[in-house]
């Protein structure tokens, strides 16, 4: 069985193929990546400071297509060998979503094999099985990719409790906000934390949003207005302070992911961390993940530095879990549906 994954719902376009075949026992093994391919983006949007979704979207159409004849080549798969086309359905930009929309329907149609849409967090949630340590339910999960900062629950593929998630800013928005304060290139999150190697975590008090709130969500707006509020009493000799302010600031982040992690293990009574998405890249944040973890008792499972990005494989390895799960079936192609505001809770 074999499922070719298509990712295109910001400023990269993946391109990834998964298989699997039954065990002697009759279960299906974990899905193992075959191919994979990847374009991002980044270099086109530095200049604007930011993501522009037009030229995204042309660039997914420029690129979409040579990427997949690419994995084919690679994975040295034929047309036929194909059994299912997944695709990012949503959360994302909507012109984004719909190349990969379009050329996933497309393909299916044209092979007689069906599709299926693919929520973008999901794939996240789902891509530490795609390392060589891959966990087991259940888990708690700490999912940090762009606009999301969630804690859940995840008891199987497809059954997942939402324990808490931001009320406004989440944690790679306060990364990246942040960054442009202090007028660093895009990507901003990543330029920080390199920039916060140089500097004092300790050298500005900046707040723990919620921290003692008593519950699992998150608030980081507040943390960003006091960054600004700070760069503004340095006045002129604020540049000499970047360092600092971006590793107080990292610090002030990390602090209240890492506990709020620990609540949530101590919550279920579980002791199993999965961390996904962008966020989950930045080297701080493993480490003092890794402290607590080890302090606990708990296990921790990220996945490759490769995998926290947005990529096709973690599209292709989210459907064909689904599919090996029966928690959701392939169906034949038919409109280019997306959806651009897509929560993960309702994901049916």
């Amino acid at each position: 069985m074999r499922v070719l994954g298509i990712e295109s719902s910001c400023d990269e376009t993946g391109v990834a193929l998964v298989g699997w075949s039954p065990t002697q026992q009759g279960r299906a093994e974990l899905p193992r990546l075959l191919g994979h391919a990847l374009h991002t983006q980044i270099a086109m949007h530095r200049e604007y400071g930011g993501v522009v979704p037009e030229l995204a979207s042309r660039d997914h159409i420029r690129r979409v297509v040579p990427l997949v004849r690419e994995v084919m080549q690679h994975s040295a798969t034929t047309w036929r060998d194909i059994d299912v086309v997944a695709y990012t359905r949503g959360p994302g930009l909507a012109g984004a979503l719909l190349v990969g929309s379009a050329l996933a329907q497309g393909l299916a149609l044209a092979l007689h094999k069906p599709v299926m849409g693919v929520h973008h967090l999901e794939g996240h949630l789902l891509s530490p099985f795609l390392s060589a340590d891959p966990p087991q339910f259940p888990f708690v999960a700490l999912l940090v990719s762009g606009g999301h900062t969630q804690l859940m629950a995840v008891h199987s593929v497809g059954h997942y409790d939402l324990l808490g998630e931001s009320i406004d800013d989440a944690a790679g928005e306060a990364f990246d906000k942040t960054a442009k304060l202090l007028g660093l290139d895009y990507p901003g999150g990543a330029a920080l934390s390199r920039m916060a190697e140089q500097g004092n975590p300790k050298a500005f008090a900046f707040p723990r949003p919620l921290l003692h709130s008593g519950d699992l969500n998150f608030s980081f707006a507040g943390l960003k207005t006091a960054v600004w509020t700070q760069i503004q009493k340095l006045g002129d000799q604020a540049a000499a302070h970047f360092p600092d302010v971006a590793a107080s600031t990292q610090a002030a982040i990390v602090e209240v992911l890492v506990r709020k992690s620990m609540a949530a293990l101590a919550q279920t009574g579980w002791q199993r961390l999965v961390v996904a998405g962008g966020v989950g890249a930045n080297a701080e944040l493993r480490r003092q993940l890794s402290l607590y973890c080890q302090s606990q008792g708990a296990s921790l499972h990220f996945p490759e530095l490769s995998w926290c990005t947005d990529n096709g494989a973690m599209i292709a390895l989210a459907a064909a879990m689904r599919l090996q799960s029966s928690v959701e079936s392939a169906v034949l192609p038919g409109a280019f549906d997306v959806k651009p505001r897509w929560p993960l809770m309702a994901r049916e």
